[in-house]
């Protein structure tokens, strides 16, 4: 039915269809200017002490050409005006969506309904996921569609498992602790090539496509229940569906036996005039425009369908969210095009001229520094924070996350810089790694363990596979270790510390709780 002029729809806000529409929609294009400008500020923030620190090593320690560094800076660039896009996109529109069909899908009251659509959705983003196309182009001896294949249907199972567990009221620690158990046990029978890819791919596949979706997904179907625990199961997803990419990598790698895979070292660019750094950024631009359009297209299409079925928004919010769509697309198509052509080449030849040095061990302090900072540029932190402070009223403040998150993937790259210099095997820092993490889910409020298991997806996003991948790689050619054994797993151990830092700030939490309760005056 069409509404009449002035009519409200569902009982939500700003859904009319009235003569002042378009007033509405210039004051609300104006507070958005206002937020993008605040948005790229923030993004702007976020990128200048990554190209400090590069800048740094490259005018103190190693000899970088002019060419690579102007692309550096292009890049960085367009990363700023990117990330103030997709996190201004992701607010008006990517989450919207999410938790509409969280909340529609709910709504139905049909479990095989919804587990289909948790399917269905982790599984079409998950194959159009930019970082996960990168990383199947590495994998020794696995064709590059049956690693995405597998890739997207351990994400769409591992999804539908996490709804089940939401209806079904099964503590995430038990989910987390029979996965990573197996997980565990299955390493131990694959070649040892495979193993860091495995782990790499729980990491790349909870991208900045997958994150804002997937997340406001479980709000929307956790805002359907009233009971004591669905503010706890509002987080989660991303914990269990980015362990369905592990376990399926794993098992190929006992489909496909075999190792080793050759490397081929990134080309730095060799510019020598403005003309030349313009013609590097746009031959990618065609292709990153068509990367993120095969994204972007899988979200759309499923907000149509329940848009025509189940929805029905009308007015400013329709509009609303498709400009917010716009900018996430285009923002993304920004972010990648100047991480890819701008900063992994830096990285990676970096990443060789220290691994040459006599005093090579600087590498695990620099590491540990870029570390700190390169997870407050990736897209997706953004979207978990707000989530986070939304969602906690508040309880749990963005910076206190932020310098969580920080401290963790900082130890995490520094470890995996240790480890490529060392050959120490991934599976010595792995298994105890996440030892850790599982037993302070048992001390810890279950909402930190679920926001701790999400935060380690999300840490390593765009940024770590297109930077410290490319250091890691670098680094391992230069000392002249196995790439695929070696430098793969940088992106595992990032995923991973952050499920202990942030586990440790519910502890401080809790703890600060407990003496604001002695502290109270008795009645």
């Amino acid at each position: 039915m069409i509404p009449t002029k002035g009519e409200r729809v569902d009982g939500l806000l700003d859904r009319t269809v009235s003569p002042a529409l378009s007033q509405r929609m210039l004051k609300k294009f104006g507070l958005s200017n206002t937020i993008l400008f605040s948005k790229m500020e923030e993004a702007l923030k976020s990128v200048l002490p990554i190209a400090a620190i590069v800048f740094a090593v490259c005018f103190a320690l190693v000899p970088v050409p002019v060419g690579a560094l102007l692309a550096f800076v292009f890049g960085s660039i367009l990363l700023v005006i990117g990330m103030g896009l997709f996190t201004l996109g992701a607010d008006i529109a990517m989450t919207p969506i999410g938790e509409h069909i969280g909340s529609a899908v709910t709504r139905t009251r049909s479990l095989w309904f919804i587990l289909l659509i948790s399917f269905l959705v982790g599984s079409f983003i998950t194959v159009s996921e930019p970082d996960l196309q990168v990383l199947a182009g590495q994998v020794p001896n696995i064709p590059n569609a049956a690693i995405i294949g597998a890739v997207a249907a351990g994400v769409g199972v591992f999804l539908m498992l996490a709804m089940l567990r939401m209806f079904l009221g099964v503590p995430l620690r038990n989910v987390l602790i029979v996965s990573y158990a197996l997980i565990i046990i299955l390493a131990f029978f694959i070649p040892v090539d495979y193993i860091g890819v495995a782990f790499d791919s729980g990491g790349v596949t909870t991208g900045p496509m997958t994150v804002p979706f997937i997340m406001a997904l479980g709000v929307g179907v956790a805002a359907s229940r009233s009971d004591s625990s669905a503010q706890n199961d509002s987080f989660g997803l991303v914990a269990i569906g980015s362990i369905g990419p592990i376990l399926a990598v794993l098992i190929l790698g006992l489909l496909y036996p075999g190792g080793g895979s050759e490397y081929t070292p990134v080309v730095v660019p060799d510019i020598e005039n403005s003309q030349e750094l313009w013609h590097l950024f746009a031959v990618e631009f065609p292709r990153f425009f068509y990367e993120i359009a095969l994204s972007v297209l899988p979200i759309v299409l499923f907000f149509l369908a329940f848009q025509i079925f189940k929805l029905r928004l009308y007015g400013t919010e329709i509009i609303q969210i498709t400009v917010g769509i716009l900018y996430t697309y285009l923002g993304l198509v920004l972010f990648l095009t100047g991480v890819n052509v701008g900063f992994l080449p830096v990285g990676n030849y970096i990443g060789q001229l220290i691994g040459g040095l006599e005093n090579n061990w600087v590498i695990v302090p620099i590491g540990m520094v870029i570390g700190y900072f390169i997870v407050m540029a990736e897209p997706a932190v953004h979207v978990l924070n707000k989530q986070v402070v939304e969602i906690t009223a508040g309880a749990i403040p963005k910076k206190a996350m932020s310098v969580s998150l920080s401290i963790g993937v900082s130890i995490s790259v520094g470890l995996a810089m240790m480890r490529i210099l060392t050959g120490l095997p991934l599976m010595w820092l792995i298994v105890p790694g996440y030892a850790i993490a599982l037993a302070l889910s048992f001390i810890v409020p279950p909402i930190f363990t679920a926001i701790a298991f999400d935060s380690g997806g999300v840490a390593s996003g765009a940024m770590t596979a297109t930077f410290l991948l490319p250091l890691a790689m670098g680094l391992c050619s230069a000392v002249g270790g196995n790439i695929t054994q070696d430098a793969f797993g940088v992106v595992a151990m990032v995923a991973m510390t952050p499920l202990i830092t942030i586990q440790l700030l519910g502890l401080l939490y809790m703890r600060g709780v407990s003496a604001m309760k002695k502290n109270e005056p008795c009645l």
